[in-house]
């Protein structure tokens, strides 16, 4: 899939280094059951005993139902499975030391009770759409700029940037109508401390407190002075419901503010999922904003 410049290393609001992200798969093919045979095999024998022993005893009417957890990132290296223990996940995967040529650009972790993804399909269709749209508008913004040629810069740009709010709009209710309405809040800790973020980010998915998603930057040997982008995915970039509780509960967990205890950027940044797609970077060539929100902007809105 396309990445981001958050997605190439470079300073600046909008992030650091690379956004390129390849997880969404059909949900179908990754669901497991509440605690799998591979590590209900390592529970005590009074455990299971006991628990048959309840379970005997219910009525039917009592009878438990049993919740399906879900996780796009089961049987991948790279992921949290969903009957591996956090500290043990945590400790198997650390960013800080885990290299990218071991494991790849990425570390996951999911939400297990989440299942929406969007699926090859929808996002076979949304960049199909989105593709056209940015074509449509390098022919119009062409024809523009022929027809100024010799006025000033100013006087361009203030006819084109119109246009340009257009295509954002149109790009994102192409993303709605194909399914992918998924998008992240973008952190940036220094290396020193991404182990400390990233588990307080872990914990908090796996709890269902955070979003559907998150992943974490693998170590690129770029040294400890280097941020680290961590995503935290929500369900729908639309939902500023969902998108400021998301905020609020990271402010809780005292991962916003100006320059934290860990070194994370003053701002956060919510991204679509559309823009990564396509290749909408900062300083993109369509001069696009690269992203929608700044955790500012989402702090302000009415309840």
């Amino acid at each position: 899939m396309p990445g981001l410049v958050e997605d190439g290393l470079v300073n600046g609001d909008d992030g650091y280094i690379s956004d390129d992200s390849s997880f969404y798969g059909v949900e179908e093919t990754n669901e497991s059951s509440l605690v799998s045979s591979s590590y209900s095999a390592t529970l005590p024998p009074t455990y299971l005993k006991y628990t048959t022993l309840a379970l005997i005893n219910l009525s039917p009417l009592t009878s438990p139902k049993f919740k399906t957890l879900y996780s796009p990132h089961e049987g991948s290296p790279s992921g949290r499975q969903l009957d591996e223990p956090l500290s043990h996940f945590l400790t198997r995967l650390p960013p800080l030391t885990t290299h990218e040529s071991f494991i790849g650009p990425w570390i996951w972790v999911s939400n297990p009770d989440s299942t929406f993804r969007p699926t090859d399909q929808n996002i076979a269709g949304m960049m199909a759409r989105g593709e056209r749209i940015l074509s449509d508008f390098e022919d119009q913004r062409d024809k523009l700029e022929k027809m100024l040629a010799g006025k000033a810069r100013g006087a361009i740009s203030r006819k084109i940037n119109p246009i340009r709010e257009k295509v954002r709009t149109a790009l994102l209710e192409s993303a709605r109508k194909n399914g992918c309405t998924t998008g992240k809040w973008m952190l940036f800790p220094m290396e020193e401390g991404v182990n400390r973020v990233w588990g307080t980010i872990a914990k908090a998915t796996v709890d269902g407190h955070l979003g559907i998603d998150a992943k974490v930057a693998t170590d690129q040997g770029k040294g400890l002075t280097t941020p680290r982008l961590i995503c935290v995915y929500t369900q729908d970039f639309g939902d500023k419901k969902d998108l400021k509780r998301v905020l609020r509960k990271l402010a809780e967990l005292g991962l916003l503010g100006e320059k934290g205890e860990w070194g994370q950027d003053k701002l956060l940044y919510y991204k679509p999922d559309v823009f990564t797609y396509l290749g909408i970077e900062r300083d993109n060539e369509w001069g696009l904003k690269a992203s929608l929100f700044s955790s500012k902007e989402a702090l302000s809105w009415p309840e």
